[in-house]
């Protein structure tokens, strides 16, 4: 199974996206699964069911993190081949799917009770959500 169809297959089993994108690819860097679920627990529903960034976007930025990260605070190259990775992988994302915002991707704002019953009602997590992960999966694939 790719790296891909994990993060898919994860997430449909249950996890966030966030955790999704971070227990497939953070083994690679050393990251085992059961910390990489930790880490990313808070990030699902657009950081802690806000609506914001998507959790598969911050998964991916973890996920560029242990790719590129500085391992000092002045590593000023680390910190630049970050910043530029982030925004690469953001246009890509923008390009595939308009939005990185939890609310715009699904079209409702789940930290609402009404947008969470909206959301439930058209099973939009279920229907929407995966392709969100495969894309950002498939970005993460072409960059490291």
């Amino acid at each position: 199974m790719s790296n891909v169809e994990l993060a898919v297959s994860c997430f449909k089993e249950g996890s966030n996206c966030a955790q999704a994108l971070l227990s497939s690819y953070g083994i690679k860097f050393g990251l085992d699964r059961e910390t990489a679920f930790k880490i990313a627990a808070a990030f699902g529903g657009g950081l802690g069911r806000l609506g914001e960034t998507c959790g598969a976007v911050t998964g991916a930025f973890m996920i560029i993190g242990l790719k590129y990260g500085p391992e000092r605070p002045k590593d000023k190259a680390a910190k630049e081949k970050v910043r530029n990775s982030a925004e690469h992988f953001i246009a890509k994302f923008k390009f595939r799917n308009g939005a990185i915002k939890c609310k715009t991707l699904l079209g409702c704002d789940i930290s609402t009770p009404e947008g969470m019953k909206f959301a439930k009602e058209q099973n939009l997590i279920e229907t929407l959500c995966p392709k969100f992960v495969k894309d950002a999966a498939e970005i993460i694939e072409e960059m490291i």
